[in-house]
């Protein structure tokens, strides 16, 4: 809920950190917030984002206003690049040579020298097949291995191939660490702004996906992080809302019913919530 309260908070920019959840493509509500935030000149010293989260936080550290909306809605309606075509094309339900390498370097070009200007730490979270544990991530020299990394948070379980950075297999960070508050904690930010892709109360079923013995193989960490994360998503959201009583944490969440789903291709939602993201910072920041 929107507090008179906390409609005034001041931010204390220096000294906070910017927590980014994933989602997919209910990411659009989080480019609403950096847009938002860009308008207005808000730059946080450290983002740590995962996913969904860290694709769109690459282009809040680079600067480049609305490039993430762009890349998630007139591009999708343009390439439709999420669908079964490519899971039976490439093994993968998007289009990650479109999405990482004809984007970035082409067609939406991604400011490469803005971004390791900047003077952000921006942290980016993959999870390891080997240990099913998170690791942490930065990069800003090597453009091939920072789209590589971003792909690798991106890369849904089951819907995506393992994919290799320093040759390591790795998948979505949100498998091991989908709200990363701990972490911006141990950074050394007590205090921080955190942008999450569902409604105020909303929980995992905790019984969840259990995936059997024959999945994942080789990884066997990795299909057990899998198997645990629903109940370790809850706790994460139980312990941003204790942050939030604390005042520890401003969090900013959809108001109305997020009705976007991972796959969503219905523009005309996607602009909605877009817009939607844009208010919700306005309120809470402005």
């Amino acid at each position: 809920m929107i507090t008179k309260e906390s409609k005034s908070a001041k931010l204390d920019i220096a000294n906070m950190g910017l927590v980014l959840e994933g989602g997919a493509l209910r990411g659009v509500f989080t480019c609403g917030v950096l847009d938002w935030m860009m308008d207005n000149d808000i730059r946080f010293p450290y983002v740590i984002g995962v996913s969904a989260g860290a694709c769109n936080g690459a282009s809040y550290v680079s600067g480049q206003r609305g490039r993430a909306r762009y890349s998630n809605i007139e591009l999708l309606d343009k390439f439709q690049y999420i669908g079964l075509k490519h899971y039976l094309k490439k093994g993968n339900f998007l289009d990650f040579d479109l999405l990482f390498d004809d984007f970035p370097n082409r067609i939406l070009p991604f400011d490469f020298d803005a971004y390791a200007s900047a003077g952000i730490c921006f942290e980016m979270i993959v999870s390891s097949c080997l240990t099913g544990e998170a690791e942490y991530m930065e990069e800003y020299s090597d453009h091939e291995r920072l789209l590589q990394i971003l792909k690798a948070s991106s890369s849904m379980p089951l819907f995506s191939p393992v994919c290799y950075v320093d040759g390591t297999p790795m998948l979505d960070g949100g498998v091991c660490d989908s709200i990363p508050v701990e972490r911006c904690l141990t950074k050394g930010y007590d205090k921080m702004l955190v942008i999450l892709t569902r409604n105020a109360g909303y929980r995992k079923k905790e019984a969840g996906l259990k995936l059997p013995r024959f999945f994942y193989k080789k990884y066997p960490e990795m299909r057990n992080a899998i198997n645990r994360r629903n109940e370790i998503y809850n706790q994460q959201l139980e312990r941003v809302e204790e942050l939030e009583q604390q005042g520890k944490a401003i969090v900013i969440r959809p108001i109305e019913p997020m009705t976007i789903n991972r796959i969503e291709k219905n523009t005309n939602v996607l602009i909605h919530f877009y817009n939607h993201g844009y208010e919700c910072a306005k309120l809470m920041l402005g």
